[in-house]
């Protein structure tokens, strides 16, 4: 038996799926209640109102209307200060 495959086999050709991530509406576009505004890893923006965070942090539209980005001091556990985005829907 050989010790090696043949040519064209390969150890390292193996990629992992596209996670999709990222804002899917932008600021001042018109959106629908249930409509998904932006995909996440941890809560990196925060919900704001009229928007609802899913289990894996996704944040969706509760109600129609137009979507707002802002920035808001935000108090850590630690009582320092840290700038949080926020998503609304207004």
């Amino acid at each position: 038996m050989s010790k090696t495959k043949s040519a064209g086999s390969t150890r390292l050709g193996r990629d992992s799926n596209a996670q999709y991530l990222g804002i899917k509406r932008n600021q001042g576009q018109q959106v629908s209640a249930g409509e998904i505004l932006l995909r996440q890893r941890g809560s990196r923006c925060l919900a704001g109102v009229n928007v609802g965070m899913g289990k894996d942090h996704t944040l969706f539209a509760l109600k129609a209307g137009r979507v707002s980005f802002k920035e808001r001091n935000k108090t850590t556990f630690t009582g320092s200060k840290r700038k949080a985005k926020v998503v609304e829907v207004l």
